[in-house]
């Protein structure tokens, strides 16, 4: 990591909503993505990310919100580089705490974002008062009223979309390949296993999921590991065991590829969520 950057990672034990504040300059990681939904706002500098297939400027007072499963990278455009505080939202959590919230929520849907960035003052300043209650650890009651007043500025920043076994908009090919990757992640996939499942050739299955989903199957295959990998980290597990259940070929590898995404070892975001030793 560049000597100018940091970042700082917590976890509530409550919620299990996980904050992270971090500023970078230069490049900030490589596309990759996230199990959770992610809600954070950029305090300085300028953000520059891309996902949606759209390239993205988030200023000081803008806030991000990112689904699960959307690809998306970090640059700082400017020599100041950028600081931001984000929340780290479970999809189980945020969707029980949204029903309790609309009286009439469509039946058999999911909660999503309707854009990728907002300018809406009263989300950012609940973003903000909701990371620094959960970050620093506030009182129960006050953490509680702070996760509240975030949900409810949420709410007008939400869509509603029917649960669908396959999405129309993205190629067949892709979708039974992601869904392949999820059910093998911890095993040694070749392309050609992946390719006979899919019925097509190896070629024809790269080029229809990167077309997909941004990423190439084995890169997507790692970002499936690294999710897994924060989970069990989070909980106490050491690198050796995580490297070793989830199909890494060793602690090394599973620490170059967890860097890459989020600039943290893998020891390092252990110790930083489970306050345990090394």
């Amino acid at each position: 990591m560049n000597k100018r950057n940091w970042i700082k990672v917590s976890q509530d034990a409550d919620t299990g909503i996980e904050s992270i504040r971090a500023h970078f300059q230069g490049h900030a990681y490589d596309p990759h993505w996230h199990d959770s939904f992610l809600v954070g706002v950029t305090e300085h500098g300028v953000q520059q990310f891309n996902c949606r297939r759209a390239r993205h400027y988030s200023t000081p007072g803008k806030v991000f919100l990112l689904e699960p499963g959307e690809i998306h990278d970090g640059h700082a455009p400017t020599e100041e580089g950028f600081t931001y505080s984000t929340l780290y939202l479970d999809p189980l959590w945020l969707e029980r705490e949204l029903l309790a919230l609309f009286e009439h929520a469509p039946s058999n849907s999911l909660p999503g974002f309707a854009d990728t960035l907002s300018q809406d003052p009263r989300l950012a300043k609940a973003v903000a008062l909701a990371f620094h209650a959960l970050h620093e650890g506030d009182l129960r009651m006050a953490r509680q009223a702070a996760v509240d007043s975030l949900l409810a500025a949420l709410t007008e920043h939400l869509q509603w979309r029917k649960h669908q076994a396959l999405d129309p908009r993205l190629p067949l090919v892709a979708q039974v390949a992601r869904d392949y990757l999820h059910a093998h992640a911890y095993e040694d996939i070749g392309l050609d296993d992946l390719a006979r499942a899919c019925e097509v050739d190896r070629f024809r299955l790269s080029r229809a999921f990167k077309a997909a989903f941004g990423l190439a199957p084995h890169a997507y295959l790692i970002q499936l590991r690294l999710a897994k990998a924060r989970q069990l980290l989070a909980n106490g597990d050491s690198p050796v065991q995580v490297a070793s259940a989830l199909g890494f070929a060793d602690q090394s590898h599973l620490g170059r590829w967890f860097r890459r995404a989020y600039q943290l070892t893998p020891a390092d975001y252990r110790k930083r969520c489970s306050n345990l030793p090394d």
